[in-house]
């Protein structure tokens, strides 16, 4: 991936996003939840309305990784190493 800016993206009517990477090329949540629940991804699923062609990715503590409605789900520590190997970016 290019280098670009970190941000984050909040709507007025209250669903954000907490790292957004470059322009809109990426969006990452970050959930303290043992399983995402598909009420966790309203912000993503907001975000992605706005910018369709965007990676959507929730963090969480999750045991597995998984698909869920074209969100990317990892649990922490095998997010970082993705990370940190340059399979997210």
């Amino acid at each position: 991936m290019k280098s670009g800016n970190i941000s984050y993206w909040r709507t007025t009517s209250g669903y954000e996003v907490d790292v957004i990477i470059g322009d809109a090329e990426v969006a990452i949540e970050i959930k303290s939840s043992e399983e995402v629940q598909s009420h966790h991804t309203r912000g993503l699923k907001a975000f992605s309305e706005e910018f369709p062609d965007v990676r959507l990715i929730m963090v969480s503590l999750d045991q597995m990784p998984r698909l869920m409605n074209g969100i990317e789900i990892y649990p922490a520590l095998d997010f970082l190493a993705r990370l940190w190997n340059g399979t997210i970016f």
